[in-house]
């Protein structure tokens, strides 16, 4: 069992007196040892990581082999999400690819296959909870299991029955911790050990399925005892003379791995994960609409003086995030030796590799023969149309959790939608702008434009497959890959107020939490102190689906209406939320509260009935196939609603 302790090292230094001879030669000067480091993270976005993978494979071929002994290959976590790609796994056609097919084996096969040494521990990669998690990890019945460890020094696995099984002890070597979770590890490159030590954003309780994981510090913005957590282990590997640290960060937001940099004494380098940053050279080739957020590496100084280096990229495999650098004979990172036209981010699309000679087939074997498995059986969910779109349906993530957008409107309704069926007095609809994971549709920048500005349109079709303009199964299941089961609560005015309120609160950090809703019309100050931004409320019809109209004033001009915040509303929202994920407010469990909740959870696992029936009833992708199928089931009367800049919003208006 990980505990969390302060670790007092004690070191004494003996003098060592000798007799100088009378004349002595001069020292000769180890040459530094050179360090390649490979790092990537966020294979969660839904940007083609089939198609990617092979090519990011190749990538990783082509530059381990000119450093194969001094090449480390990490990821900073969040390593695959529940969706179309995961779940496909299971198909029996992967059965020769995997070993034997199971959901979620696919990632862990190809991480396996590009030769990963350790990972951090993702929110994503708990999503499915810690059993499967674990199981993912464990070999069994043909499958392999991983061949490397998870790291979070910040998780007491022993609290959690599954990990506890699978938890490892730290400081072991990653080839004796592989399949198995721990603090840190040790990683022999070039003749020379690099200690590798891993955290996780303290914020996972909120963010993921953590079971009973223990998840320090208690006050997740505390930076300082962060720091002190980290600090414990990388102390622990400088007293056993390990002079060489690398910090696997997943913080979700890269501020927090800058601001971890000059906390931290002896870690040279700090891979952050969980952001999707883009950092990159100014010279360095970039995808198609992608834009550099700022330098690689970024350089701060740590608490000891001593240089320290923040690396990142976009995720989906989309780059390859490389870093060479020199270190001196007492192991301290030459920041002279960076070189810019070697490191940064290389994209990992065709002129990517076109422009260093590398192709697709240079990856391993493995990954090529599991992407083509997996695309195989991903066709047939292509295929499987559930409605028509004439516009681009915006689930862009700086989309969804800044502002409405229409694939926030268009899933809110078809909860509502589905709400209703069951409970006609159903006349809200509430959820996280977080849990849409991308869009439906496609933004290029067309052949020959030199604004580099992207065209984004509705579906265009896959030959043989779908036609432009189709919404598919894999579509939803990509757009909403957790699938969130679907819940009836009822809520007073005040307490809608609240919801509202912490919905807006992190907008400017760009929070999962952001509301996408239904039912309703509000507006906000961002300006104004998170808990005092929504300044109007409007429920459209308080009475859902009866016969005639209530139109409600709940909140006009910052003042809520008495007889209005009194009243109940039936609200549709998703289970996570219902019971605080994103740290919403309803009430708890067993509180005073809970009961006049009436909470009701709509989703009948394995229960797939009625017109489209690849999702459980009472699921995001069931309701949302379901509303698409009754409403927008055509190419004539296809969904028209274009998606509209945060100024001209009418359902979330930003003052």
């Amino acid at each position: 069992m990980r505990k969390f302790r302060l670790l007092a090292v004690a070191l004494s230094a003996g003098m060592l007196a000798a007799c100088a001879p009378t004349q002595t030669a001069s020292p000769v000067a180890e040459a530094p040892f050179r360090l390649q480091l490979l790092h990537f993270s966020d294979v969660d976005g839904g940007r083609d990581i089939v198609g990617n993978a092979p090519r990011f494979s190749a990538l990783v071929n082509h530059f381990r082999a000119q450093q194969p002994q001094n090449t480390l290959l990490l990821s900073s976590g969040d390593n695959s999400i529940p969706g179309p790609e995961y779940n496909v796994a299971s198909d029996s056609s992967l059965d020769a690819a995997l070993g034997k097919a199971g959901a979620g084996r696919a990632h862990v096969a190809w991480l396996n296959a590009l030769g990963l040494q350790a990972s951090a521990v993702g929110n994503h990669d708990l999503d499915m909870g810690t059993g499967e998690f674990s199981g993912l990890l464990t070999g069994a019945d043909g499958w392999n299991g991983a061949d490397f460890p998870y790291l979070a020094t910040n998780l007491d696995f022993g609290a959690d029955e599954a990990t506890a099984k699978i938890a490892g002890k730290d400081g072991l070597s990653a080839a004796e911790l592989a399949g198995k979770v721990a603090g840190y590890t040790t990683l022999q490159v070039g003749g020379e050990t690099v200690g590798v030590v891993g955290a996780t954003t303290p914020q996972l309780g909120r963010l993921t399925n953590v079971g009973k994981l223990g998840i320090a510090p208690a006050s997740p913005d505390d930076l300082d005892a962060l720091a002190a957590l980290i600090q414990q282990d990388v102390d622990t590997l400088t007293a056993q003379g390990v002079d060489k640290v690398i910090l696997l960060a997943h913080m979700q937001s890269i501020d927090i791995e800058q601001a971890l940099a000059p906390r931290l004494r002896g870690v040279d380098i700090i891979v952050a994960g969980g952001s999707n940053t883009l950092l990159a050279d100014t010279a360095d080739r970039l995808r198609s609409g992608d834009k550099r957020q700022g330098d690689y590496p970024l350089m701060f100084s740590g608490a000891d003086g001593a240089p320290v280096l923040v690396v990142n990229t976009e995720g989906d495999y989309t780059y390859l995030g490389r870093l060479v650098v020199d270190f001196d004979e007492q192991g301290r990172l030459i920041p002279a030796s960076l070189d810019p036209a070697v490191n940064g981010a290389y994209a990992t699309d065709e002129a990517g590799l076109s422009a260093l000679g590398v192709t697709r087939e240079q990856a391993s074997p493995a990954v090529i023969q599991v992407a083509d498995a997996l695309q195989a059986a991903l066709k047939s969910r292509a295929g499987n149309v559930v409605g028509y779109t004439n516009v681009y349906l915006n689930g862009e993530r700086g989309g969804v959790r800044t502002q409405e957008t229409n694939l926030g409107n268009l899933s809110a309704d078809a909860n509502l939608f589905y709400g209703q069926q069951v409970d006609p007095s159903t006349a809200l609809s509430l959820k996280n702008g977080g849990g849409i994971r991308g869009p439906i549709g496609a933004c290029i920048v067309p052949p020959g434009s030199t604004g580099g500005t992207p065209v984004c349109s509705a579906p265009q079709g896959t030959p043989g497959v779908s036609e432009k303009g189709q919404i598919s199964q894999l579509d939803l299941e990509t757009a909403f890959r957790f699938n969130n089961g679907l819940s009836l609560v009822t809520v007073t005015g005040t307490q809608l107020n609240a919801l509202l309120e912490h919905g807006v609160a992190g907008v400017e950090n760009r929070l999962g939490q952001f509301p996408q809703v239904g039912g309703l019309t509000f507006a906000y100050d961002p300006s104004r102190p998170a808990g005092e931004r929504v300044t109007d409320i409007v429920i459209e019809d308080a009475g859902g689906a009866a016969a005639g109209t209530d139109r409600v004033v709940l909140k006009a001009g910052g003042q809520l209406n008495a007889a209005a915040a009194a009243r109940s509303y039936r609200m549709v929202t998703l289970g996570f939320l219902a019971l605080g994920g994103d740290g919403y407010p309803f009430p708890k469990e067993g509180s005073a509260e809970f009961a006049a909740l009436n909470l009701r959870d709509l989703t009948q696992k394995g229960v797939r009935q009625g017109r489209f029936t690849f999702a459980d009833e009472g699921s995001e992708q069931d309701a949302l196939a379901e509303y698409l199928g009754a409403r927008f089931g055509t190419a004539a009367t296809a969904f028209a609603q274009a998606d509209t800049p945060a100024e001209a919003d009418t359902r979330i208006q930003r003052r």
